[in-house]
């Protein structure tokens, strides 16, 4: 039997767990602060974490051993990672939390179509019945009423 921590499910229920840690850890946090700064003592934090992992696995690369196109792609999702905190933070520090990550949360809708339109990916309608209640949930988590 597979190990457990070797699943995609097991780092997925983390991150998952992690994300709304981050909510909760962002809201407190931007609270005497500018979102815009938060974000970047948050990606400093990022970067020395990750960086730290990197050696201490063994697992540092040189930058030459990566091919120009996976350095594109990792530069534009990295672009549109920072848009994303900046984004974040920004309604984290306006927003209830509560209501912030459901909709932070449309990604997941937004990926399936993206996948669907640019990668080929196919979604069967059992799947395409998850999107909508994943994206019907996350508005009704989000409104106030």
């Amino acid at each position: 039997m597979k190990s457990l921590v070797l699943t995609w499910q097991f780092w997925a229920i983390l991150s998952a767990t992690f994300a709304a840690l981050t909510a909760i850890f962002g809201k407190i946090g931007v609270e005497n602060v500018g979102a815009d700064f938060a974000t970047f003592i948050r990606t400093i934090v990022i970067l020395a974490a990750i960086a730290a992992i990197l050696v201490a696995s063994d697992q540092w690369q040189s930058f030459g051993s990566v091919s120009p196109r996976t350095y594109l792609f990792l530069v534009l999702s990295g672009l549109a990672t920072g848009a994303s905190w900046l984004c974040y933070f920004r309604a984290l520090k306006i927003g209830d939390a509560a209501r912030v990550a459901p909709i932070d949360k449309l990604s997941v809708v937004l990926v399936a179509l993206f996948g669907v339109l640019f990668l080929g990916e196919k979604l069967s309608g059992a799947n395409w019945a998850g999107v909508a209640l994943i994206a019907a949930g996350a508005m009704l988590v989000a409104y106030r009423g």
